[in-house]
């Protein structure tokens, strides 16, 4: 009679798995088949930025580096009285963006201001102006404001920590549980830790797709709309996202009975199958699915998360559990085959975090000048910590002292396992962050377009300015401040002067208009080539203001 109730269980549990996974192949299947690509970078417009049209326009044109998405209601045409001049929703084909407008529009300075998506799913955003006729006083936009909410910026960063600390806390239970839990030992305490850790995953992944319909869109966090959700179920990130949720329901059904009992070869290589499956998820849904190498990019990435999880979620169970309930034979058994685990994991790491860094860094210079290029050199630091400590327990086995005294091999443990949930922020940073190939591209591209661009630090924080074409005649002056987080940093007022002292022309005045609290932009005519020297005032406060002088080559 226990046979015959044992065996329709276990049916019906591998019947429920299935159900989940299901749901996990018709995500897969509605997901859209967008091609590879990176952070978009604007390459041209039509009509040019700050260019003087002899009549209007029927319909401007945005042509990014890569394909991009819409951001429902992000893309607007403001005319000289500011009105809206676009008509109707703009077409996306690729990286190119067509925005039907008045052609009966009125003479003066338009401007236009767009918010769109790249296939690694994080936001483009920027403006520019033209004239129809003859140049005006540019118009402000008053639409919704577009800019990154920077609450919701730090709860995604929360979101993906917790998502990587859950993934530890499953993966790490689930496969000592499986391979070396002493029988004599309680699965309680794992069990637990297991659970908490489907549940994280669960949370942030339901998190992921909440915060990225105002990370997308921008806003708050809770400025949600059906057509938000829409646009992000429709996308790669959320298919993705849709993929783990499906598989994380059936991998419930397998780990109840390996969480309470000695796992069957089957239900437990069913399990790592699944378990391998949802790793794909988190490089489809970021960075890695839009490299240069996607395929192998994507690979990579799924050994790296894994490799991690296994790697941390094993030193875990050792401090937490093995280290201090198991005995002297037992650790014995035990220390050695982990050892040996815990250098194929460590290996896998090196190997992958190598490959990473080649495909999304490419060259010395972007590891140097970039935000994520210095981010990954932080993270390669205290993983050489990481890696000292290691070797030092591992010494600690070889010599077969561990069993014996196993307080060193714990405090060990314990520091390597303090200096990885720091490497695990850095981590959730890094994903948030435009690779160092794109970044030194985008500025390169930027450069041959005509266009100049540098950040100056202050004691306020940075002050980015842009001068298109930087050549001698007109030019479009663009100033933005950042505070010392890199978040958008309120300006209350700003002053430009723009001098060119080896042709003894004395400083000119560049008018300023701000278009959004951190954002300014004006026009001057330069009238000879040399190196002008634009020195820029930004006051915060009544009594806080920074000065700085950035020099730039016209011809």
């Amino acid at each position: 009679m226990a046979g015959m109730t044992v065996a329709p269980r276990r049916w019906i549990t591998r019947l429920a798995a299935a159900a989940g996974l299901l749901v996990a192949v018709v995500a897969l299947l509605i997901a859209p088949a967008t091609p590879a690509s990176a952070h978009a970078v604007l390459e041209s417009t039509s009509p040019a930025t700050s260019s003087v049209v002899p009549s209007a326009p029927s319909e401007v044109v945005l042509r990014f580096s890569e394909s991009v998405r819409k951001v429902p209601g992000k893309i607007r045409v403001i005319a000289p009285d500011g009105s809206r001049a676009d008509r109707g929703e703009p077409s996306f084909d690729g990286g190119a963006v067509r925005i039907p407008v008045d052609p009966a529009g009125e003479r003066g300075t338009y401007l236009v201001s767009f918010r769109v998506i790249s296939a690694d799913s994080h936001p483009v955003s920027g403006a520019f102006t033209y004239s129809v006729g003859a140049p005006s006083t540019p118009p402000v936009d008053s639409g919704t404001d577009s800019r990154a909410n920077p609450v919701v910026g730090t709860a995604v960063k929360v979101a993906r920590f917790l998502g990587y600390l859950g993934l530890v806390l499953l993966v790490g239970p689930a496969l000592v549980l499986a391979a070396l839990w002493p029988r004599r030992l309680s699965r309680r305490g794992p069990a637990r830790l297991a659970w908490t850790g489907l549940g994280l995953v669960t949370v942030a992944t339901l998190a992921d797709l909440w915060l990225q319909v105002p990370y997308t869109a921008g806003g708050g966090l809770f400025e949600v709309t059906g057509e938000g959700f829409g646009s992000v179920f429709g996308s790669t990130f959320g298919a993705a996202h849709l993929i783990r949720l499906g598989l994380l329901a059936a991998s419930v059904f397998l780990l109840r009975p390996l969480l309470t009992r000695p796992a069957g070869r089957t239900d437990a290589s069913i399990l790592a199958v699944l378990g391998g499956a949802a790793l794909l998820t988190w490089p489809l849904a970021g960075h890695p699915a839009a490299s240069p190498a996607p395929a192998v990019s994507v690979v990579v990435d799924a050994v790296h998360l894994g490799s991690m999880a296994v790697w941390l979620g094993g030193l875990l169970m050792l401090a937490t559990f093995l280290l201090r309930q198991a005995d002297e034979r037992e650790l014995g058994a035990i220390l050695p085959i982990w050892s040996r685990w815990a250098a194929l994991a460590v290996s896998a790491l090196l190997l992958a975090g190598t490959v990473q860094a080649l495909i999304e860094v490419a060259t010395p210079q972007a590891l140097i000048e970039t935000t994520y290029g210095r981010l990954l050199l932080a993270k390669i630091g205290l993983f050489a910590v990481v890696i000292g400590v290691a070797a030092y327990s591992r010494q600690l086995v070889r010599r077969r002292v561990a069993a014996q005294r196993p307080a060193p091999v714990r405090r060990a443990v314990w520091v390597e396992l303090a200096v990885t949930v720091v490497v695990l922020g850095l981590s959730a940073t890094l994903v948030q962050t435009t690779p160092a190939r794109t970044a030194v591209a985008g500025s390169s591209s930027s450069t041959e377009a005509g266009l100049f661009s540098t950040k100056l630090s202050s004691p306020l924080g940075d002050i980015e300015i842009e001068v298109s074409p930087a050549q001698r005649g007109n030019n479009t002056v663009h100033l933005y401040a950042y505070d010392k987080n890199n978040l958008p940093l309120p300006v209350v007022e700003w002053k430009a002067t723009a001098a060119l002292p080896s042709a003894g022309i004395e400083p000119i005045d560049v008018p300023l208009l701000r278009l959004t609290d951190n954002h300014a932009y004006g026009d001057v005519s330069l009238p000879a080539a040399g190196d002008w020297q634009i020195k820029i005032t930004a006051r915060t406060t009544d009594i806080d203001q920074a000065t700085v002088t950035a020099t730039v080559p016209t011809r």
